[in-house]
């Protein structure tokens, strides 16, 4: 008997009620983590046992995620590389530096208002979206 990984259902539980955010930022990601870190006082970390890594081509890229848990809330952050040497990890989207999936609380539209202001006041910050969840075709690179 053989099973089959169901990756319409996975994404699907994987998405429910998270915003995700798309950000144009050409700095390393540990300086914009830090600068995050200070200014909004997020507690952003590396987490390298949910590191994305992708083969194509027969290379392997490695994407990081940065991981921040809010206290008293299971409001999860994290904050994934779009880019690692030329790949991108959601190449629709290949203008994009960073992306921000917010998960675990559902977040209201004027919490995530307040949020990409706060964001847009962060040095090397250009652009700052939301990304509308039916515009993604490559959800399942974001699956940890």
């Amino acid at each position: 008997m053989k099973l089959k990984l169901n990756i319409e259902d996975m994404t699907g539980e994987f998405f429910e009620d998270t915003r995700l955010l798309g950000i144009v930022a050409p700095v390393k990601d540990y300086q914009f983590c830090w600068q995050l870190n200070n200014r909004l006082r997020f507690d952003f970390r590396i987490n390298n046992d949910i590191e994305i890594q992708l083969t194509k081509r027969q290379r392997r890229y490695y994407f990081g995620v940065y991981e921040y848990n809010e206290k008293d809330s299971s409001q999860q952050h994290y904050l994934y590389n779009n880019q690692f040497d030329g790949e991108y990890l959601l190449p629709e989207f290949k203008h994009l530096d960073f992306l921000w999936l917010l998960k675990g609380d559902v977040v209201a539209d004027e919490r995530l208002g307040e949020l990409i202001g706060c964001i847009r006041t962060v040095p090397g910050v250009q652009l700052v979206m939301e990304l509308a969840h039916d515009k993604i075709k490559n959800k399942v690179h974001l699956i940890f």
